[in-house]
């Protein structure tokens, strides 16, 4: 699925890469590099969103030309991909292929993509659309290998990855955007409890007070490897 999506990506983006500016590079602004280039992305990104990101912005906030970034880089999209990749990078344990625990080291490994991403809240609505990175794809290749290391048959395998790759995505992405004040949840809470007759069960379990995110994603995500792991 994403193969298809982010090879068809990488075509057309390099249809629309243009060439780099004619003659030496300019030598009367700030020096770029790559990396410099990505890190302020990055910062931009965090304050203005995907939207907020401009090539003449991002320019502007380096102190050079607009043509300079063509240098380093052929377009927008290489930068998305770029940021993107380097917030996820995975530094965990180094040991991971000798851990006998490979619950706990699943645990961390989604835990850590998800925390990665509600730093960068921007990430998680960019990742299903874009080329997949060396970054992206060590980690898909470490949870491959850990699940399969645990039991999982290869002909679930796929399944498995899907199956929490979804809930990833989908807890970060409704934690990024569920931003409610203590007072409009107690609001919120007011009026379904006056509609109780009709929706019993939410009213009785208090589900808009419920802020308790990293406990609820913790607590999912065994219910899901409950299912996915056969019993030893």
């Amino acid at each position: 699925m994403a193969a298809k999506r982010s090879g068809a990506r990488s075509k057309q983006s390099q249809r629309k890469t243009p060439s780099p500016p004619a003659g030496p590079e300019p030598r009367n602004e700030p020096a770029l590099s790559l990396e410099r280039i990505v890190a302020t992305a990055v910062e931009l990104l965090d304050t203005d969103g995907v939207d907020g990101l401009k090539m003449r912005r991002l320019a502007d906030r380096l102190g050079a030309g607009a043509m300079s970034l063509y240098w380093h880089v052929g377009n927008k999209e290489e930068v998305l991909d770029l940021a993107l990749e380097s917030v996820l990078e995975y530094r965990g344990p180094a040991s991971l292929d000798e851990s006998q625990d490979w619950r706990g080291d699943v645990v961390h490994m989604l835990e850590d993509w998800r925390a990665c991403m509600l730093r960068h809240p921007w990430s998680a609505s960019l990742l299903p659309r874009r080329a997949l990175g060396p970054n992206i794809l060590s980690r898909l290749e470490l949870l491959s290998s850990t699940l399969s290391r645990a039991g999982v048959a290869d002909a679930d395998l796929n399944v498995a990855i899907w199956s929490l790759w979804n809930y990833v995505i989908g807890a970060t992405t409704t934690r990024a955007s569920f931003e409610l004040s203590d007072e409009d949840r107690a609001a919120a809470q007011q009026r379904l409890t006056a509609l109780s007759q009709h929706y019993p069960t939410i009213e009785r379990s208090r589900l808009l007070l419920d802020n308790d995110w990293d406990g609820a994603f913790s607590k999912g995500l065994d219910f899901l490897l409950d299912g996915l792991v056969p019993k030893q």
